[in-house]
């Protein structure tokens, strides 16, 4: 094994090696090897099994025999549902079957369906009960399913609970509100969203906690950052907030400038938790660290969690392995994610993808192996982002003619190749120059029926200019916009470096003052320039997801 960073500090060390060609004596579990020259860090044990991934059956223990009985039953019930993908049938069948069902299994199964958030099955089982007689569908039932169509965003289905409630004398409370509301955010309907929070506001029922937290929430995923501003602001102001804000409103708010790229105002916000004595949470950190690309910086901030005495999640390992990953230090990538492992944290699917893309990024085949295949054994199935992680390793190798191979196994292993992984193979052949082979990989992809996106396009394009002429690139530079693709900033930086006279300077930048007229390139007296670093391709989708879904859990759920 190779966890070479203390639980407060990161150590940065060399690269790992690919196969070594000599080697020294083991010590301490790491074994020093001599390479051109310099030390080198060779793990022993890399991604070894944890006995906590391990499966272990629990001791059950029960109070009696009809505890059991009823324990047992139940179970298989909640088994047959997961089967079946439907729960009505299995209750009706259920029902038909012993003649009643008991109120105690129906609430229970509410309940975990609840926990489970799989609101989907909580709708189909509560509607279904609306219309059975032996049920007493009553207040808490209607609050359950009102918030269950406000989980799904679906805003017609709450009307129309919200309706029914009051026909049968439920008059509107915060809860049937804040749901409503939430049916609506959720739903994308942000300004019915705000329009019922404004109404609360003014009319009442006041809003609670929660539904400062959903509304907060709202316009952040509306993009209504002034709203949110605004509304948060009215919080902190003692004299005119009807409520202190809480952790998890913090939380979004600097979620939200991480979302608006405003750094400063999030940093300022983390400092005002501490100011008001708001704790700061896992949570608040990893909002922190999305904002940052260099590893320095991300690694500073997961120590400051670490010194707050706060325990890391998966997202907070992720972040810093990504961070690391990104910056070709993929030896304290492994660290990390060792570490991970070693403090009993579970990775998912998309942790193991992010260290695979760490040594694929550098090409590093053997390691990026071995990741692969540790996936499998701790039942991580990759899936086609991990076998395009993985066959951008060869490519980043130079190996194409294992990339091919890698690619025939993806197909047999049952996966639709995408744009992303016909792109990962023609950048590779663009690599070596091989522009025979990048046309038939292109024409593969289109006889797929994938269309083409601009980074394949101006990867052609980069490959032609260079291997070719400048005419050539200006063909694939125009096929773009007939391809209904208009050529993005990196575009335009490729054709503007391809060209090498005055004329060809010319034209390039006429057509990309063409193309540019719409967007907000630098052009000073009809020339524009080429701006200098390439585009941001990273992007962190999957940890804004991440740091949403932990909202959501953190967020009070209407009960």
């Amino acid at each position: 094994m190779c966890s070479l960073i203390s639980s407060k500090s990161h150590y940065h060390l060399g690269q790992l090696p690919l196969p070594p060609l000599r080697t020294g004596k083991w010590e301490y579990g790491i074994a020093r090897v001599k390479m051109s020259g310099r030390m080198e860090v060779v793990c022993r044990g890399m991604l070894k099994p944890r006995k906590f991934m391990q499966r272990r059956r629990k001791l059950e223990v029960f109070k009696d025999a009809a505890d059991e009985a009823d324990q047992r039953n139940w179970r298989r019930i909640m088994n047959e549902i997961d089967e079946a993908g439907s729960a009505v049938s299995v209750l009706s069948s259920e029902k038909i079957k012993n003649q009643t069902i008991p109120k105690d299994l129906v609430v229970g199964t509410l309940i975990r369906f609840k926990q489970l958030k799989k609101w989907n099955l909580v709708v189909e089982i509560l509607e279904w009960l609306r219309t059975q007689s032996w049920w007493d569908f009553g207040k808490m039932d209607f609050f359950m399913l009102i918030t269950a169509y406000g989980k799904l965003g679906d805003f017609n289905s709450a009307e129309k609970i919200l309706g029914l409630m009051n026909k049968n004398g439920y008059p509107p409370n915060v809860v049937s509100q804040t749901a409503l509301m939430e049916a609506y955010g959720k739903g994308g309907r942000y300004n019915n969203a705000e329009a019922i929070f404004r109404r609360m506001q003014k009319w009442g029922p006041a809003p609670s906690a929660l539904t400062y937290q959903i509304i907060l929430k709202t316009f952040v995923q509306g993009d209504k950052f002034k709203e949110a501003e605004e509304v948060f602001d009215t919080l902190l102001n003692d004299e005119k907030s009807p409520l202190k804000p809480d952790q998890k409103m913090f939380n979004m708010m600097i979620y939200m400038y991480r979302k608006a790229g405003s750094y400063e105002k999030a940093r300022k916000t983390f400092a005002l938790m501490a100011e008001r004595g708001i704790e700061q949470s896992t949570v608040t950190y990893n909002s922190l660290m999305s904002f940052e690309t260099n590893y320095k910086e991300v690694s500073n901030i997961y120590d400051q969690m670490q010194r707050a005495d706060l325990r890391p999640d998966v997202v907070s390992y992720a972040l810093l392995v990504n961070a690391y990953g990104k910056a070709r230090r993929e030896e304290e990538a492994l660290a990390v994610f060792e570490e991970m492992l070693d403090a009993g944290v579970r990775p998912t699917r998309k942790a193991y993808n992010i260290l695979l893309d760490a040594f694929s990024i550098s090409g590093m085949v053997d390691q990026a192996r071995t990741v692969f295949k540790s996936m499998r054994r701790d039942r991580y199935f990759p899936d086609l982002c991990s076998y395009t992680t993985m066959l951008s390793a060869y490519v980043n190798a130079s190996d194409m003619e294992g990339a091919e191979k890698f690619f025939k196994r993806l197909i047999q292993d049952g996966f639709e190749p995408n744009v992303v992984t016909y792109g990962t193979l023609i950048k590779g052949y663009a690599n070596i120059n091989d522009l025979e082979m990048v046309m038939k990989k292109y024409e593969e992809m289109l006889g797929r029926g994938i269309k083409a996106n601009q980074t394949i396009l101006t990867t052609i394009m980069d490959a032609y200019g260079k291997s070719v002429d400048f005419g050539s690139a200006v063909h694939w530079f125009k096929e773009m916009e007939s391809s209904g693709i208009p050529p993005d900033q990196k575009a335009r930086n490729v054709l503007l470096s391809l060209a090498t006279t005055d004329e060809e300077r010319k034209e390039a930048n006429e057509l990309v003052v063409h193309f540019s007229e719409n967007n907000s390139l630098p052009n000073v007296n009809g020339i524009v320039k080429l701006v200098d670093g390439e585009e941001e391709e990273d992007n962190y989708e999957y940890f804004d997801a991440q740091l949403v879904r932990t909202y959501d859990e953190l967020s009070g759920e209407v009960s």
